[in-house]
Order: structure tokens, then C-alpha cells, then sequence
């Protein structure tokens, strides 16, 4: 690999992992959640900053972003963290189209939340080349809680109000009203209200 195609693929790692260590991208990265009346903690991962000033992140007013937390929505993908919404240390969400988290939810510390998954068929390519696949958009309703460590896979849709066990992986939609745990989560009770 010649020396100027190594300094290249150098710079195209450190503007995607790290640029928003830079103080003035911290501080733009401030501003853009202030100006959404949102609040985030550092570090935060991903391309934050250039989603948001492309509209393709959205975050609602009274959410919450704490340390370690991972956004990345690369080319067109888009992401939407509701009003209220609350992302624990290291909550990752990776959008190759469309993710969705509705409004007031709370994922716990350490959740994974993506609407793809990565190719692997090609026996002649690493799996780190053969790029993603997705079922489709990914969706979390209002009022959600995902306990520590819930993975939420591509194409999935838990309803509003539901209550989703620490460990678990969901892998099929999830009515509304649910408490579901498990791997892969299954629908353990209905949440009745009074």
C-alpha cells in the first residue's frame, strides 16, 4: 500500500472515530443539543455532529445522552431519539436506513439498537468487506424500557409501554403493553393498568 493511500485511509478512521474529541466539535456537538433543548455527556461516539446538522439525527426536547454513548448513521441513514428519551452509559445505536426510539424511553446501560446486520455469505471476503443487510426499519414505541445490555435487531418494532428483561435479544416484534425477556425475547405478561 503506498504511503499517500495509507495517510488517506489514516484520515478517513480518525474523521469518522475521533473528530468529535476536537474542542470546537464538542463544543458544536453542545450547541446542536441545547438548540434541541437536549443534553448530552462526554464522550459521545459517532458522527454526531454532522447527522445532526444534516437532520438525519433527530433528538427531542428533555433527552438524555450519557458518557460512551455510540450514534453512527453513515450516508443516508437515519436515527430519532424521542422527547424525554434517556441512553445509559454505552447505549449504541447504528442506522444503516431507519431507527426509531419513541418518546420517554429509557435504555439501560450498554443496549445495542441497529436496523442491519452484517453480511457474511462471501467466503472469499472478509467479513469485515462484505458490508451490511437490513430487514428494515427498526422501531422502539413510547415509553419503553430496555434493561441492560438488550440487543434490538434489524427490522424489529416493540410497541409503546413495553418492558424488555436485561440480556435479552429481540428479534421479532413485540406488541404493545408487553414485558418480554430472553434470547431471543419472548412475551413473558401483559402490563395491565389500573
Amino acid at each position: 500500500m503506498s504511503r499517500a493511500r495509507q495517510v488517506r485511509l489514516w484520515a478517513q478512521k480518525w474523521r469518522w472515530y475521533e473528530r468529535n474529541s476536537l474542542p470546537w466539535n464538542r463544543a458544536l456537538i453542545h450547541r446542536e443539543f441545547m438548540r434541541r433543548e437536549a443534553f448530552v455527556r462526554w464522550p459521545v461516539h459517532g458522527n454526531v455532529l454532522e447527522a445532526l446538522r444534516q437532520g438525519r439525527l433527530e433528538v427531542g426536547a428533555g433527552t438524555l445522552l450519557e458518557p460512551d454513548v455510540w450514534i453512527t448513521a453513515p450516508g443516508e441513514a437515519r436515527v430519532r431519539v424521542g422527547a424525554g428519551t434517556f441512553l445509559n452509559l454505552g447505549v449504541m445505536v447504528a442506522a444503516e436506513r431507519l431507527v426509531e426510539i419513541g418518546d420517554h424511553c429509557m435504555l439501560a446501560n450498554g443496549c445495542f439498537v441497529s436496523d442491519s446486520s452484517h453480511r457474511y455469505e462471501d467466503l472469499e471476503q472478509p467479513i469485515t468487506w462484505q458490508g451490511f443487510h437490513s430487514k428494515g426499519p427498526t422501531r422502539i414505541g413510547d415509553n419503553c424500557w430496555l434493561g441492560a445490555h438488550t440487543v434490538v435487531t434489524s427490522g424489529v418494532t416493540i410497541g409503546e409501554r413495553c418492558v424488555v428483561g436485561a440480556n435479552s435479544v429481540v428479534t421479532a416484534d413485540i406488541e404493545p403493553f408487553s414485558v418480554a425477556a430472553g434470547a431471543p425475547a419472548r412475551v413473558i405478561r401483559r402490563i395491565e393498568h389500573r
